[in-house]
């Protein structure tokens, strides 16, 4: 790292973006993923220099960053170009809400600002006890979970992990620990058979169309089709590992499980 803490800071996902934000520190930022939009004025405020798995290196370079901050496996060969090129890169993996509340308190740590990152995710850890105490009763609803409807791919992790604390239960927690969408793919067979009593769908970059989901073969037998719950999640309340999963998104999982629509979609 060129300095510390770092004064220039280019952020390849959303989350990292928001984080900072809440952190106060987002006069570091000089580049964002054109997928940020948390805070909404961030798509004023910064300028856009990639997209998930792609991204304009020049751009990034011509920014004289401090520091890159990346995540996974899918922008490793972004890392690798920037390393090489002589620019310090954090790649971040959190896979569950353990790892979101880590990457917090590190990225907080990196910026100077390790005790209110520390303050910002122990709030966090309270806010989703506080949920989970309050959604322990006897009827947890089963729920389908779509990353992506083809191949239909169930939640990753902390999706499975949001749906328990909201008070339900995943259709497929075993497969929920599979960090890789590819190994998360379920036919539809599996998910008729499951018989989901709620689905809620979440499709990066796409709009869901539950009239679509619950006119797929067979699958009006399922009781979330036959009781008309079936939501979409915007996924970047959803999908994206950081604060706004802990927040928004796990706020519109609740208002699903409470067949309460008009909550769904903040």
């Amino acid at each position: 790292m060129k300095r510390f803490p770092p004064n220039r800071i280019v952020c390849l996902t959303e989350e990292t973006v928001e984080t900072l934000y809440l952190l106060g520190e987002e006069e570091r930022i000089v580049g964002v993923s054109g997928y940020a939009v948390r805070p909404r004025r961030v798509r004023q405020e910064k300028p856009r220099v990639s997209a998930f798995t792609s991204a304009d290196i020049p751009k990034i370079l011509a920014l004289s960053p401090d520091l890159v901050l990346t995540f996974s496996d899918l922008q490793a060969e972004i890392a690798t170009e920037l390393i090489r090129a002589g620019v310090t890169v954090i790649a971040y993996n959190q896979r569950d809400i353990a790892g979101i509340l880590a990457m917090i308190r590190h990225l907080g740590a990196t910026v100077g600002q390790g005790p209110r990152a520390a303050r910002l995710a122990d709030d966090y850890e309270k806010r989703l006890a506080h949920i989970a105490a309050n959604h322990l009763g006897p009827h947890r609803p089963l729920v389908y979970f779509e990353e992506w409807d083809d191949p239909m791919i169930s939640g990753i992790a902390w999706v499975s992990e949001l749906i328990r604390i909201a008070g339900g239960r995943d259709a497929f927690p075993e497969l929920a620990t599979e960090a890789a969408a590819r190994d998360r793919i379920v036919t539809s067979e599996q998910v008729i058979s499951a018989a989901p009593d709620v689905i809620i769908a979440s499709w990066c970059g796409k709009k869901v169309r539950p009239e679509k989901i619950a006119a797929r073969p067979g699958w009006e037998t399922m009781p979330a089709v036959r009781d008309d719950r079936v939501f979409e999640i915007k996924s970047p309340l959803i999908l994206q590992p950081g604060p706004a999963a802990l927040t928004d998104g796990l706020d519109a999982i609740v208002a699903a499980l409470a067949h309460n629509p008009e909550e769904v979609r903040p």
